[in-house]
């Protein structure tokens, strides 16, 4: 998947459901690190 596609779909989900960061990988079980990786497409596989 595309990770910059991936970043804009978990900020419209947080600014859907009102969620910081923080709040949503808590509620995904995943580190905020990860998720910062994702949004900037800073992820390597």
């Amino acid at each position: 998947m595309d990770q910059y596609v991936t970043g804009a779909v978990i900020k419209k989900l947080c600014e859907k459901n009102d969620l910081t960061q923080m709040q949503f990988v808590t509620k995904l079980g995943v580190s905020d690190k990860t998720v910062s990786k994702l949004e900037t497409g800073v992820s390597h596989s």
